[in-house]
């Protein structure tokens, strides 16, 4: 499924996982660990404890789907104490995949819009 960029919400829960957790462990992660909604369509990403597995669970409207990656080597994650549960864009969650990982997110300046000036 392909999802418009400026309108996911990613969220990355912020400690190591069992990868043996399937649907409805990560449903209980996502709802009663990062207190969201499972069902609101929005991506939940978990890391295991090495950080080379990722799995990524959603809702499409009929079911739940899982996404899972196992790096052959690397990780996903430098280092676990840096981590916490936060919510990031689509893009974050697309170089973490590629083994990219974002250390500060900033978004540029832009300039307010301008109104228009009575003659």
């Amino acid at each position: 499924m392909f999802f418009p960029e400026g309108q996911v919400r990613v969220h990355l829960y912020g400690q190591p996982v069992d990868m043996r957790k399937s649907f409805n462990g990560l449903y209980a992660l996502a709802r009663h660990g990062l207190q969201q909604d499972p069902l609101s369509g929005h991506l939940f990403a978990f890391i295991n404890r090495r950080a080379s597995h990722i799995k990524v669970l959603y809702w499409d409207r009929t079911g739940f789907c899982i996404w899972a990656k196992r790096l052959e080597s690397g990780r996903f994650l430098s280092d676990w104490r840096q981590v916490a549960s936060r919510e990031m864009d689509y893009t974050g969650l697309k170089l973490m995949l590629e083994g990219i990982e974002p250390k500060c997110v900033r978004k540029r300046y832009k300039h307010p819009p301008s109104t228009p000036q009575n003659p």
